[in-house]
């Protein structure tokens, strides 16, 4: 997929999104995902990147961003960041948000794609593939650091 090429939907994890900017565009600086539509209390297993910082930018919605002894609720127009090596998870609001999800440097979104590609994605397969691109799950959705 290149700039000039709109991306199409995927499913990742229960949630609709687009990769906008990948590795391969960027001269691997960063990646870009719109998280399109992400479900109501939608929660991600516990986990930490080991080879990016994660960026959330609030489009619609509202999402809380859990990280050792702090948690932040962020709405359309704020911005929260995740170091990589600290743990972190979040919940979205009570109705869908749309968040933008930049890494850098870039891999998430190849991560996201991965993800999506996968037939099923049981808690091991899902370790499995994480692990390739630097992410270490670090506990079941539910569980905060």
């Amino acid at each position: 997929m290149s700039v000039d090429t709109p991306s199409r939907d995927l499913d990742f994890l229960g949630s609709r999104v687009k990769v906008l900017a990948e590795g391969a565009s960027t001269g691997g600086a960063l990646g870009l995902v719109d998280m399109v539509e992400m479900p109501a209390g939608d929660m991600p297993p516990l986990h930490v990147h080991r080879e990016q910082d994660e960026g959330f930018y609030v489009l619609e919605g509202e999402l809380t961003l859990y990280t050792p002894g702090e948690s932040v609720t962020l709405r359309a127009g704020d911005w929260r960041l995740a170091p990589r090596d600290v743990p972190h998870t979040y919940r979205v609001g009570d109705a869908p948000a749309r968040v933008l999800v930049v890494s850098s440097p870039s891999g998430f979104e190849a991560f996201v794609a991965a993800v999506a590609a996968l037939e099923t994605a049981d808690p091991a397969t899902l370790g499995a593939v994480a692990a390739q691109y630097g992410i270490e799950i670090l506990g079941p959705p539910g569980m905060l650091p």
